[in-house]
């Protein structure tokens, strides 16, 4: 694993679980508007395994889980035996995806490696290549849709609702597309320093009034459908 962040207690990036986070380096997505530049690039300093493992030993009574994000997790080749370290401390894992890796992820799930997913849905299927800068295979990201709602495991699908890329209608397209998903989050977007795409620091995101206003139209597809970030 080639992990490039690590924070040692969180409160709110895991449901309801005092958590610790690393970040691994290295993204197959060059999304404009991400705000994890130096992790995507690689231009951060690393942890070891040993080192992160290590600490979750000594805090055992105080943690209850670990969450993976990235860039993206699923493209480091020792993933699973990175979260078979993590169980056998007793640990709770969480771990955000692109979605573009369905074997890995159901290997996650068929193995009990995983207790939670996190997966963000960029932009309704035609839109995905100009939401990431790369080319896609659009079955893989269904393909990832499918597993996680038809897992036993929670999980949430969430998407950043980013101005000149994304309007209601593509959100709708969203909504549809996971139609009957557990639970979605409408991501309000934030301009940042580091972003990938220079452009994208000097963008104002919707409105409020916008934002709640596109919610109200995909509530019915979901069981839970909210706002983050207002």
């Amino acid at each position: 694993m080639i992990i490039g962040g690590f924070q040692k207690t969180s409160l709110i990036d895991y449901p309801k679980k005092i958590s610790a986070i690393v970040w691994t380096i290295g993204c197959n997505f060059r999304c404009p508007f991400c705000y994890n530049k130096e992790i995507v690039m690689g231009s951060v300093k690393t942890f070891s395994e040993e080192e992160i493992v290590s600490y979750l030993k000594k805090r055992k009574n105080m943690l209850e889980g670990l969450v993976i994000t990235g860039g993206e997790p699923l493209i480091q080749d020792d993933i699973l035996d990175f979260c078979q370290k993590i169980k056998e401390l007793g640990y709770l894992i969480k771990i955000d995806t692109n979605g573009m890796f369905p074997k890995k992820l159901k290997e996650l799930i068929d193995r009990n490696l995983v207790d939670y997913i996190a997966m963000d849905v960029k932009a309704p299927l035609e839109k995905y290549e100009k939401m990431t800068g790369v080319r896609i295979d659009k079955e893989k990201i269904k393909h990832s849709i499918e597993i996680i709602k038809t897992s036993n495991i929670d999980y949430e699908f969430r998407t950043t609702f980013v101005p000149k890329l994304l309007e209601k209608k593509d959100i709708v397209d969203i909504a549809k597309l996971l139609n009957g998903a557990k639970k979605f989050f409408l991501q309000q977007f934030k301009s940042m320093e580091k972003m990938i795409s220079d452009e994208f620091k000097k963008i104002q995101p919707h409105s409020k009034e916008y934002v709640i206003e596109t919610l109200e139209k995909i509530k019915p597809y979901f069981n839970i459908c909210e706002v983050r970030g207002l």
